[in-house]
């Protein structure tokens, strides 16, 4: 069987996404790969498809267990003989997978990394011939990674246990430089072929909000997406279940996911969410990471993540399926005070020694430096994201907060000079640099205990902003970072100045801060701009159509006990609605129906279309 039958009868495309072809053609080869997709560009393809036309099988390293369960299942649903082994198994169930695989009942296995070394598991990849291993959530094997498990670097350890080292291929979404190049050499890839196929994802438009009132606003956020599916992030488990109650008091189906609930708390919540029975996921970051909900309109954050690549995927779980989605950030300065200390006081990773865990916890710091910066950018949100990738862009996207607002150029020369001797003073006078906060307290002549016992209400600049609010100096403060006249320590979190603030200081240099005009002040084109990416995606007159096909992907994902999106996703119902098939012919051409699931579906889905024309025609 050719590949390009097997992309037609199991996964029902006619044709390979960008990158596809070339990683697959390199494993049905032999040859090793790197593959850097982002979120919902097919990387799970890249192994799945040459697994059913290589010999023996196709192992999987996955990192979660809902993870792996939700492949697995979409995998049998499509026709294909796949199993996962993993530690939330009864000893009968392990004993049955195990006996399967023996016997050749799989071709694709998916396995924690935490298993991989069991003497049971060892003794039994002695027996298999396996053909490929493949890496999922690659960037968990680097410490330069925002997601660093220890487990990954067993990988190696069993690599070397094998009596033949099949073909290595390894996948992520989010990965610097530095991350790939950790990946290519830990687990010893052989001359890798390498794809990247860029880090954008032109349907989602992202927004950084500064709210007074964050829960007021969130309110007003999911007002305007009753009907949408979606989730919202908070920093803590505590914060997960005051938003959760809050959404639940106002008539939302709101349910929660953090790592302080029961299993099966957590199992029964994820997959209502999944069926949706509830449209609302109240989570910390411990929820996501492969969720294949391919339906979610909108990822909100109530409080900012600890790096660009956790938030880059955190977000990324909206708009799956390709349809416009939101990405929406409530930032307020208290955000980085939290995100430090859950830096410098996580328990995860036990398995760290200290100089391990010291390393990780100095880049943590560095990565949480540049998701500040990107909090505090005036420029296009898109594009600091790829900068950060490396990826090329254009200087506007013209699909975010920023691209599609108002500034007023202000001239900050003055409070700029104010602001840059102040710190410079503080400096001379206590023989060290302190934070933001203390420095606005300076400026704004606070009477603060710490301050006044520091002596810094002796400065000549104390009490000269004190006229305005915090959140206005802090704000000239960010701007002053962003243009380059202040740096924060990533280590101590002290503001400093860099050389180009002696121009200011002293070189007779303008300063002009771009001041962002609230809605009321914004013209009427741009506050319609303004509208929700979901709210405001063109409709077609198969809407009514494509109503009634969730429908009945709705019955029938319940009849079968499943998710919704392991029927169809939403890209499939659209272009479904769009042909209104009437043949199983016609049936087969549209994308994502593959034989498999055009005999087990079909039948029903072309009576739905012909009952909703006949409807509509009387």
């Amino acid at each position: 069987m050719e590949k390009v039958e097997v992309l037609r009868q199991y996964f029902g495309f006619s044709s390979f996404r960008e990158g596809q072809q070339t990683l697959i053609d390199a494993v049905l080869a032999g040859r090793d790969v790197l593959g850097v997709m982002p979120t919902g560009g097919g990387k799970s393809l890249c192994y799945e498809l040459p697994a059913l036309l290589l010999p023996g099988l196709t192992l999987v390293i996955s990192p979660l267990i809902s993870l792996m369960k939700d492949q697995v299942m979409a995998l049998q649903n499509a026709g294909i003989p796949a199993g996962c082994i993993h530690s939330a198994m009864s000893v009968e169930e392990l004993r049955e997978a195990y006996r399967d695989t023996r016997f050749g009942a799989y071709k694709i296995l998916y396995i924690a990394p935490e298993r991989l070394l069991t003497d049971g598991f060892c003794a039994l990849a002695q027996e298999l011939e396996i053909s490929l291993l493949a890496v999922d959530e690659a960037h968990c094997i680097s410490q330069w990674g925002q997601d660093f498990r220890p487990s990954y670097l067993k990988i190696l350890d069993f690599l070397q246990k094998l009596p033949r080292r099949p073909a290595l291929a390894a996948f992520t979404a989010t990965a610097t430089a530095q991350v790939r190049s950790d990946i290519v050499r830990i687990l010893q890839l052989q001359d890798p072929v390498t794809v990247v196929t860029g880090f954008d994802r032109p349907n989602l438009r992202f927004e950084v909000l500064r709210p007074q009132d964050k829960r007021r606003a969130l309110l007003e956020l999911l007002e305007e997406r009753r009907d949408k599916s979606g989730i919202v992030y908070c920093a803590t488990r505590k914060g997960v279940e005051q938003i959760c109650e809050l959404l639940q008091s106002r008539g939302f189906a709101a349910s929660r996911y953090h790592a302080g609930l029961s299993p099966d708390e957590r199992r029964q919540n994820q997959e209502d969410y999944i069926c949706d029975r509830c449209t609302v996921m109240v989570a910390t970051n411990a929820f996501g990471m492969g969720i294949d909900k391919s339906n979610v309109s909108y990822v909100i954050h109530c409080n900012m993540p600890k790096s660009v690549e956790a938030y880059y995927q955190e977000a990324g779980r909206a708009g799956r399926d390709g349809a416009p989605a939101d990405c929406i950030l409530l930032f307020s300065p208290g955000d980085i005070t939290t995100a430090k200390y859950l830096i410098l006081n996580q328990t995860e990773n036990d398995e760290l020694t200290d100089e391990e865990r010291q390393t990780v916890q100095a880049q943590d710091l560095i990565r949480l430096e540049q998701m500040t910066g990107y909090c505090k950018t005036t420029g296009c949100l898109r594009g600091y994201l790829l900068d950060y990738f490396g990826q090329p862009h254009a200087p506007r996207c013209e699909n975010c907060g920023n691209c599609q607002a108002e500034y007023d150029l202000q001239d900050l020369t003055r409070e700029a000079q104010m602001i840059l001797s102040c710190v410079v003073r503080v400096r001379e006078t206590l023989g060290y640099y302190v934070g933001k906060t203390l420095i606005v307290q300076t400026l704004r002549g606070s009477r603060d205990r710490r301050l006044l016992q520091l002596g810094l209400d002796r400065l000549s600049t104390y009490g000269l902003m004190r006229k305005l609010s915090a959140e206005k100096v802090l704000a000239m403060i960010d701007r002053l970072e962003e243009a380059g006249y202040l740096r924060t320590n990533a280590q101590h979190f002290t503001l400093e100045p860099t050389a180009a603030a002696n121009g200011v200081l002293f070189g007779g240099e303008k300063v002009a801060m771009p001041v962002h005009l609230e809605p009321a002040a914004q013209s009427g084109e741009k506050k319609r701009r303004r509208k929700s990416a979901a709210a405001s995606a063109p409709t077609t007159g198969t809407d009514d159509l494509f109503a009634a096909l969730k429908a009945e992907r709705t019955r029938l994902a319940a009849a079968e006990g499943v998710p919704a999106y392991v029927v169809f996703s939403n890209a499939t119902l659209a272009d479904m609605a769009a042909k209104a098939p009437r043949t199983m012919e016609d049936f087969l051409e549209v994308s994502g129906v593959g034989e498999i699931k055009a005999a087990r579906y079909g039948e029903a889905f072309l009576k739905a279309i012909a009952a909703y024309e006949e409807a509509d025609e009387t």
